[in-house]
This record gives C-alpha cells, structure tokens and sequence, in this order.
C-alpha cells in the first residue's frame, strides 16, 4: 500500500496515514465496501479517536479485526510541554513509536492560533541561522506522524481554535515529500478538520525540483520559501543547500508555482547583522520583489546558544532592532507587502529557528 505499511517494528499495515483513497482500496482488498474507508478515515481524522473500540458506526466484528491485524493508531505520544509565560507560545515533545522525540510549537493569536509541525526528526540541510539543522538528521516522519501533531495540539489546545497550520517546525518539508503531500491531503478533506487549505503553508529552504511537484498536485497550499539572501554566495554560506538547489533554480521553480496555484509566495528573510541587512540586499530584494506575486516575512535572528553553537552559526548576530525597522520601512515604501513575525517563545526555544532536541530539552515540565 505505502512505506508506513512497514512503519517501525510491525508488518501489520498502519492505517494512521492512510488518505481517504487509500482507506478504501484498504477495506476492499479484505472483503469490505469501500464506504468503510470513509467511516474509519472520520474517526481517525475527525474525531480524532485512540481506540478502534470507538468507532461506534463501524460493526463490532470488523472492529475486532482491525484491533488484530493493524498497527496501533497512535503514532506519537506526548511526553510533556512548556508554555511562556510572555506570549502563551506551547511548545510539544512528542515521541514516536521507535523512539525518536520531535518538537510541535502553538503559537496563540486572537484572530488565528497557529500550529507548526515537524516533518523530520532533526534536519539534514544544516541552515547556519538554525538549530534544527546544528542537532543533525535522524529521519523522516510518517504521515500519520505529522498529523499526530495536530491530534496532540488539538486535544490540548482545543481543535476549533487551531486556524493555521504550518509545515515549519523540525527538519525540511519537501526532503519527506511523499509523506508531507500525504498529510496535506488528509488535511484537505472536507471529513478531516474544516481546515482550509489555503490557511496552510509548506516552507522550505528550496528544493526545486519539489516545489514544481508541489504545484502539480492540485493542492492549494501556501509556498513559504526561506530566501535570507538574493545573493548565491552570501545563500550558500549560511544555507549550503544553495550549493545543489541554486537561487535561479529555485526562482524558476517559484515562478511555476505562484503561476500554476494562482498565488503569491512568502519569502522568509531572517535579519543578520552585516550578513543580509546591507543597502545592497535591501536594493536586490526590492528587485527579486518586484518581479513576481509574493510578500516578505521579516524575522528577527533568534539565538542558538542553547546548542553551543561553533562556527559560521556562532558568528551569526541579528539585525538592530532599529536596523531592522528601517529595513522594513524602506520596502514598505517600496509598495511591498511585509509583516514581521516577532519573536515568540524565544524564553522556551520555541520561536523560529529554534527547535532542536537536546540532553536538556528531553523533557519539559508536566504534561498538562
């Protein structure tokens, strides 16, 4: 059926992760109409149930059945949270069923909370501005993984407040593209959570060949593209995935999707000092700006010294803040679209560029 057929330890297939098409090949490849899949696709992904036990329109027999022959449908389990006290930003440890511990951010808003999710365990771009990257690559989530993220926010946080949802957590989205695409069609289902796609986002650091995939599937997602540079060489100093997926690849590859989606990208600029923050920077981005559909989100540099960094990362210093004003100011005045996402759960390394599992961070405080 898929990889997650074989997910962990277990042969028996592991319907957390299954689309809605594949329920129902599922249920018919044992004997069952296809409207099974649907029934049991709504109690997965709607109800958001622990048990097969609870799938109360399902026949008891077939209930049995399931309990025996498929994994378990939890694949993550909450280990504990932290929340700040500043800005309520709550921060998720999760871990999976072999082991690994992943990190889930809420970041509360009165009009639109938001939930970032991870899509790897650790990543392996090594982004110099960012801690995922300095803990390493460990693997890829599966898609019943990531949406596990929103099952545990959802239960904790209550669902109906949860507006957005961003693929921006942990690790690189379109480097699990199969199980990233996957996810994104379980959320796009009228069965699922009311979401609508359009209120999710799937950043990445540039994987062109991806992006134009992307595109092509139909699914109506936000592109976030974190840029940081117009420059190639200042790019792959600091984002050394430049080196294989150059800028003009990736910029072709934008163009496709903001053309074939009918929609504007995000381009992600986290300010550094001396790095991206320079007058030459600001006149290449008012041009790359200028050139397609698209808006900036300015992000203040947050720190890294909880992963002792070393290195280009250990040199690295944000943007005065007045800098950064003035910056933002000037594209404004330029008639670009800019918000800045202002720092939050920077006190619990949650804000972004943050996450990363460390010896200290194995557990947070007791889960609520």
């Amino acid at each position: 059926m898929n990889s997650e057929a074989n997910a962990g330890k277990s042969k028996k297939p592991v319907l957390k992760g299954y689309t809605l098409k594949e329920l129902k090949e599922y249920f018919t490849t044992i004997g069952e109409k296809r409207f099974r899949g649907e029934q049991v696709f709504n109690w997965l992904y709607r109800h958001l149930i622990d048990s097969y036990d609870e799938m109360e329109n399902v026949p008891k027999v077939l209930r049995q059945q399931l309990n025996e022959t498929t994994g378990v449908i939890n694949r993550l389990k909450l280990i504990s949270t932290i929340s700040s006290p500043q800005t309520g930003t709550t921060k998720y440890l999760s871990e999976t069923l072999d082991g690994y511990k992943i990190e889930s951010v809420i970041i509360p808003d009165e009009k639109r909370t938001t939930l970032c999710v991870s899509t790897q365990v650790g990543c392996p771009l090594d982004c110099k501005f960012c801690a995922t990257g300095l803990m390493g690559y460990k693997k890829n989530l599966t898609a019943g993984e990531i949406f596990d993220q929103f099952k545990i926010a959802s239960k904790e946080y209550k669902e109906d407040s949860i507006k957005n949802i961003v693929f921006m957590g942990m690790g690189e989205p379109l480097l699990n593209y199969d199980a990233t695409v996957k996810s994104l069609e379980i959320f796009g289902e009228e069965l699922t959570t009311q979401l609508r796609m359009r209120r999710v986002t799937v950043s990445t650091a540039g994987i062109a060949p991806k992006i134009m995939e992307l595109a092509d599937t139909g699914l109506r997602v936000k592109l976030a593209f974190s840029l940081h540079s117009c420059f190639e060489d200042v790019r792959s100093r600091i984002m050394p995935i430049n080196d294989k997926y150059p800028l003009r690849d990736n910029l072709h590859a934008i163009r496709y999707f903001t053309k074939k989606t009918h929609s504007r990208v995000t381009f992600e600029y986290v300010m550094i000092s001396g790095v991206n923050d320079r007058e030459e920077d600001f006149k290449e981005l008012v041009k790359l700006c200028k050139s397609l559909p698209c808006k900036i989100n300015v992000i203040p540099f947050n720190s890294l010294e909880h992963m002792n960094p070393t290195g280009i990362s250990a040199e690295l210093q944000p943007s005065p803040y007045e800098r950064t004003e003035a910056f933002v100011q000037a594209l404004r005045d330029q008639n670009i679209t800019v918000t800045v996402r202002y720092t939050q759960g920077e006190d619990i390394a949650a804000a972004c560029g943050q996450l990363a599992i460390t010896e200290e961070n194995k557990t947070y405080s007791s889960v609520k």
